[in-house]
């Protein structure tokens, strides 16, 4: 049985939470993993079933709520201009310094994925590899993905989309029932939502900072500070070996995280069939054997 741990670190004037999972037997070499959550803002509950992986690998994992999200520090009257990539990179730098980690894994899932690349981009020296899931290399791409996908939803629910967007009612309970038909198909395809999944949702609707000012209000209607957000033309700063997966269904579509694989030198990719955005959610035991595998492939040391 693993062991579990929770702490605080300073961060901002403020405080970053974190849970760190220890195997109860630790596989020699198996370095640790660092997972980041998606949004901006959604909390770590959606992806803490990634916790398996101390036992299953004998590695420690470690989850952390970003800042301004979850069980971390809120500012809801920091201005916009304060929540962007770079205050997430320094975040996470802040972590490994304050677990005294020397060398480790990243695990990013959808915007943690962006965040991850915006991290590798660095060359951090103790970055082992990197898996980007579920994530576009820009919000462009992404739009445009969106864009496609509901193109292929029901006449009424695209026009009910359409019409809220464009009056900015988009707290309209017409609205957030077209928004609940993509979400079935394309962010998660489980019946009913996950208890993950929906508390990592709830906490964000209670507070949602950080996924509206960055985002918007909803995964597809990106109308925040990070609509202009791109990655694609550093692609070729990172050295750490990366696998980028995605699932048949994913928002994330093929188009949006090409690129990562173009980009990165000897990166590889993996697509789940009969999946989308949370691919971790809807088949848990073949995501973790996936991630697994490529963990262990690069956990020598330099």
């Amino acid at each position: 049985m693993s062991i579990v741990t929770e702490d605080t670190m300073p961060f901002h004037e403020g405080e970053t939470w974190l849970r760190v999972t220890e195997p109860e037997t630790p596989t020699p070499g198996a370095l640790p993993l660092i997972v980041l959550h998606g949004g901006p803002g959604m909390a770590h509950d959606y992806v803490k079933n990634l916790a398996a992986l101390a036992d299953e690998t004998g590695r420690t994992v470690v989850h952390y709520d970003q800042f301004g999200c979850g069980r971390s520090t809120h500012r809801p009257e920091a201005p916009a201009s304060f929540w962007n990539a770079d205050l997430f990179v320094e975040e996470f730098a802040a972590l490994v310094e304050h677990l005294g980690f020397a060398e480790y894994h990243v695990l990013g899932q959808s915007w943690g994925g962006m965040l991850g690349a915006e991290i590798a981009v660095t060359r951090p020296v103790g970055l082992r590899s990197l898996a980007i899931c579920n994530s576009p290399a820009s919000m462009q791409l992404w739009v445009e993905g969106a864009a496609e996908l509901r193109s292929a939803l029901p006449a009424e629910t695209q026009e009910a989309l359409d019409r809220h967007e464009s009056a900015g009612t988009t707290d309209d309970p017409e609205y957030l029932a077209a928004t609940a038909v993509f979400y079935e198909r394309h962010v998660c395809r489980i019946t009913p939502t996950p208890q993950d999944f929906a508390d990592s949702e709830a906490q964000m609707e209670h507070e949602p900072t950080v996924y509206h000012t960055m985002n918007g209000p909803n995964e597809f209607h990106v109308i925040g500070t990070m609509r202009d957000w791109t990655i694609v033309d550093r692609l070729g700063e990172v050295t750490a070996p990366t696998l980028v997966v995605a699932g048949e269904f994913d928002e994330a579509t093929p188009a949006t995280w090409q690129p990562f694989v173009d980009g990165i030198a000897g990166a590889t990719s993996h697509v789940f069939p009969g999946a989308s955005h949370c691919t971790h959610l809807e088949q848990p035991e073949a995501f973790r054997d996936v991630i697994s595998g490529f963990l262990a492939r690069n956990d020598a040391t330099a």
